[in-house]
């Protein structure tokens, strides 16, 4: 990735690999580098320099004219022949 006429590499690492070497991943986070945290190869948060643009989501105002989330109706519940959690217990089995 190129920004600014510099290369930056992005940096993703594992939660166990960030536990053990913290202080150095932190030091690439000070000469301005971003590191992405993976979740068994799922990426959930991202540890930049403080400051840094870009690196949070900005929120906008909703658009003129939407509805209030209070007035859009739910959808109806699911009818499952067994509970959930019987079929997440059977999906952790199945990937052992």
């Amino acid at each position: 990735m190129v920004r600014r006429d510099y290369c930056l590499v992005m940096i993703h690492v594992r939660i166990a690999d960030l536990k053990s070497r913290l202080s150095e991943y932190l030091r690439n986070v000070r000469r301005g580098n971003s590191i992405t945290v993976l979740d068994r190869e799922t990426p959930f948060a991202k540890i930049g320099p403080y400051g840094e643009k870009g690196l949070f989501l900005s929120v906008r105002a909703p658009l003129q004219g939407a509805p209030k989330l209070r007035n859009i109706p739910l959808p109806p519940p699911l009818k499952l022949r067994k509970h959930i959690l019987h079929r997440l217990f059977e999906e952790r089995q199945s990937e052992r």
